[in-house]
Formats: structure tokens, C-alpha cells, sequence
């Protein structure tokens, strides 16, 4: 017992030692190297449209079609490390997974043996020795067609593929769920979560799992790194389409990424000249608080940069998400770039935003935490409260330089902010939007619109009508 934990642990020792060569072993940033007997422990847990890029790139290449030279690496799970998968040509004895673990094994057709026995054969490339897979009963045919594989072997053809295709290239995520390595030789990692739509730089593609054979590591414009283990041609992964559904459905290429160049394609308007660009709003807008997940109200000259922009498949609309550069909010707004194909102006980028800076407001830290959820708090200027509610629907004059915004709301119920005569916030209230009582003179903040000031006409915003204040 004490003489195989021996070369067990041996084993262990040389393929640690080789996977820090091995090029098709990548880490994301921040993995830490573990002990051996740590990474044994580790290694009985459980694994957990670009359409036309899959498609004139990656072929699914059935048993029944395998041609010799095809490449594949052992990926032992944790059934392999229990039965074992491969047996020496030379000896016919079986070989444990864990020794094999990270070869390249080079497919050399199929056999069968005096005995009548099928053996799938293959040439290992790193020490140069013939092993082969038995099927378990049956022929080769029989056993090809019905769409089963070699365990424990990812096809190392998407990787090489996806690396010529793939690296430096810039991909939407198309998910929030991606993972992180913690260790450098072994299999660690940690689960993260990240924007959707978010686009990231390919840093590097390797080898993943059988099931998930290409790992793809990105980086943000931070500098941050993860990756996902996706399934692209499935050749060889274990897994039929019809499993990969709920969780697992993330691990198919398309699901996980989308070629930006590919995206681009869709529509012919060059976008690639806004991203990163400093915008603001030139009328009012209504933009959907990633906070929140409300919509909010915005006041014209609020500054925002672009941090992507996520063509719609059809209908040449755009899905733009944008940093407020005051709070660092992010918010999104689905707009036409190109004119002709908005039916209503406000939906149309030009008509809404303008290049350049906006207007530079300042906030204390205790208010932009208020004004990010979209509440207004005492004390608030009015520039703040703008951030916060956007622009009122209707200011309300009082005495002594007091006044009063008002806002309608989508619950029925308008919204009172009153302001002392220096311009900060005293009060915050809400009421029905039903009461018939008269108050003192109204007049409409400047800037707004002909459209604005008939659409305040229609809902019955005319001078001196109202719910009362509270002094």
C-alpha cells in the first residue's frame, strides 16, 4: 500500500513538473502553486449565435471519422482515477489516469486483436509509447455510431484552432458567471461574476476539460482575467447537445462569447470610433439604472462615457452601456445610431447625446450613494437632486425664495422636493396624484421643450393647479 502511494505521489511529481511546460496548461493571473498531496485531494472534486465563426472554423469530427494525426490530451475525471482508461501496447497492462494525466495522445486508427477485441490505438507523444483504448463490447462501427468516444481525452484541434483564431481578439461576454484559477498546477478555481455585454481582450486559450476542451482566458480593460471552459465542436466531449441545457449551457462557445468583429458585421455602421468616448445628454432621457433596475430620469448635460455598445441582431438597434463619470453608475438605453432608421428621434443617439464633456457636478461621498439608488436626500443641491430624479415636472414658487419640485411618477403619486431660498433640499414627500386644491404661482424650468411643455399640458400640469406643500 505504502510503495503505490509512493508512485502515485511520483507520478504526481512529473506531471506537475511537466504541466509548468506544457503550453496548452494556461492560468489565469493570481493562481498559487499547492502542495502535491494537496493537488491529489484536489484531484478526485468534481469537474463542474457566432454561429458562422463555429461553423467555417470548427468541424464536429465523429469516431467514425477520426483521422490518424488527430491530437488529444488526457483529461482524467474523477471516475478515471477509479477505472482506468488506457493500457500499454507493450504489456497489455492498464495504466492509471493520473500517470497519463496532461499527455498528448496522437490518434493512430483502430484494431482489432486475436481475440476479437477492438482497440481504438494511440502514440503518446510525450514518452513516445503505444497505448489503446478497448471498447467495451461490440464493433468499432457499432460502437462510432452510436456517438460514443474515448473517455478521459479533450480534442486538442479546437484549442489549436481557437488559439490561431482567437487570441488578442476582442469578445463580448455573454454571460455573468466565470471562474478564476487559484492554483498553478492543479485544477483550483473560483467561481466569479462579471458584466454581461462587457468586451474583453483574449489573453490566452489552452486546454480545458474533456467535456469543455478550450479554456479561454480575457481580460478587462482593468486588467482583471478570467475564463470559462467552453465546448465548441464537441469532438470527443461526452456530452450530447441535448445536455447542455440550464447551467450548462454557458459552456458552449456562443453562450460564453461573441467575437466583436463578428457582432460588427451584423450592422454596417463603424461603432468602433464611440467606444470610450466622452458623452452627454443634450434633452432629457430615461436610462435604465444597472443599480436599481429601474428606469430613471435624466437631465440634459449629465456626462457619461461609453463603455459598450451591443448590436442587436436585427433591426440595426444598439444596446448602449454607459458610466456616469460624476458616480461611476452604469446605465443602459437601446438606440438607433444611424437616423433613418429611428421612427421617433428619441430614439436616435445623435438626437440624444452629443460628443464632449457635460456639466461637472459636484457631490459629496455620503450623496452619491443616495443619488446611485436614485433617492433624493436632505440637503441635496439642485444639481444633485437632478442626478438623483432628473428634471422636475413642475416647480412650484413659494415665499421668502422657497420652492418646490415636483415630479410625476409612474405609480401615480408625484413626488414634492421643497428647497429653502439658498437651493438645498429641506423636505422630500409624496401624494396621490389626485388632489384638486390650488396652490400659489407654477412655472416650468427652463429648457424644456414644445413636446415637454404639451405633454405637461396633457396630464393637466397647468399654472396654478396642484396637490398643496407642506411649509
Amino acid at each position: 500500500m505504502k510503495r503505490t502511494l509512493l508512485a502515485t505521489c511520483a507520478a504526481f511529481l512529473l506531471t506537475t513538473a511537466y504541466a509548468q511546460e506544457n503550453s496548452y496548461i494556461v492560468k489565469t493571473s493570481g493562481a498559487k502553486h499547492i502542495s502535491d498531496l494537496q493537488l491529489m485531494n484536489d484531484e478526485n472534486k468534481e469537474e463542474e449565435n457566432a454561429i458562422d465563426f463555429i461553423s467555417q472554423n470548427f468541424k464536429f469530427h465523429s469516431l467514425c471519422d477520426w483521422q490518424e494525426g488527430m491530437k488529444f490530451m488526457v483529461i482524467p475525471e474523477e471516475y478515471d482515477m477509479v477505472v482506468k482508461t488506457f493500457n500499454d501496447a507493450a504489456t497489455d497492462k492498464p495504466v492509471s489516469s493520473i500517470a497519463l494525466r496532461h499527455k498528448i495522445m496522437i490518434y493512430q486508427g483502430h484494431e482489432e486483436d486475436t481475440d476479437g477485441r477492438t482497440h481504438i490505438n494511440f502514440l503518446c507523444q510525450d514518452d513516445q509509447r503505444a497505448y489503446y483504448y478497448e471498447i467495451p463490447n461490440g464493433t468499432f462501427d457499432d460502437y462510432c455510431f452510436g456517438k460514443l468516444g474515448v473517455p478521459t481525452l479533450a480534442y486538442l484541434g479546437d484549442v489549436d484552432i481557437a488559439r490561431e483564431k482567437l487570441v488578442g481578439k476582442d469578445v463580448y461576454t455573454k454571460t455573468e458567471f466565470y471562474r478564476v484559477d487559484t492554483e498553478i498546477e492543479g485544477d483550483g478555481y473560483q467561481e466569479v461574476m462579471v458584466d454581461k455585454d462587457m468586451q474583453v481582450k483574449v489573453k490566452a486559450v489552452g486546454v480545458g476539460t474533456r467535456n469543455y476542451p478550450v479554456k479561454i482566458i480575457v481580460e478587462d480593460k482593468d486588467g482583471n482575467e478570467f475564463y470559462q471552459n467552453v465546448a465548441i465542436s464537441k469532438t470527443n466531449s461526452g456530452m450530447r447537445d441535448d445536455e447542455f441545457v440550464m447551467d450548462k449551457e454557458r459552456y458552449l462557445f456562443p453562450n460564453s462569447f461573441e467575437l466583436v468583429e463578428d457582432v460588427m458585421n451584423v450592422n454596417s455602421y463603424n461603432y468602433r470610433r464611440l467606444l470610450g468616448k466622452v458623452i452627454h445628454t443634450k434633452f432629457p432621457a430615461k436610462l435604465l439604472n444597472e443599480m436599481s433596475k429601474k428606469m430613471q430620469s435624466i437631465p440634459r448635460l449629465t456626462e457619461y462615457q461609453i463603455e459598450a455598445m451591443n448590436p442587436h441582431k436585427e433591426g440595426g438597434k444598439f444596446t448602449l452601456k454607459l458610466k456616469n463619470t460624476t458616480l461611476g453608475t452604469y446605465f443602459y438605453i437601446d438606440m438607433f445610431l444611424d437616423e433613418n432608421l429611428a421612427q421617433d428621434q428619441s430614439e436616435y443617439f445623435g438626437y440624444v447625446f452629443a460628443l464632449g464633456p457635460g456639466k461637472k457636478i459636484e457631490t459629496s461621498e455620503g450623496s452619491r450613494a443616495m443619488i446611485r439608488a436614485g433617492h433624493v436626500g436632505i440637503g441635496f443641491s439642485e444639481d444633485e437632486t437632478m442626478m438623483a430624479a432628473g428634471e422636475p415636472d413642475k416647480v412650484i414658487t413659494g415665499t421668502n425664495g422657497r420652492y418646490t419640485w415636483v415630479y410625476q411618477r409612474s405609480n401615480n403619486k408625484l413626488l414634492y422636493v421643497d428647497f429653502d431660498g439658498s437651493g438645498a433640499v429641506t423636505k422630500t414627500y409624496t401624494r396621490d396624484n389626485n388632489s384638486k386644491a390650488k396652490v400659489g404661482s407654477a412655472t416650468t424650468r427652463h429648457g424644456a421643450s414644445a413636446a415637454r411643455q404639451a405633454a405637461k399640458a396633457s396630464m393637466g400640469w397647468q399654472s396654478g393647479k396642484g396637490t398643496p406643500i407642506e411649509n
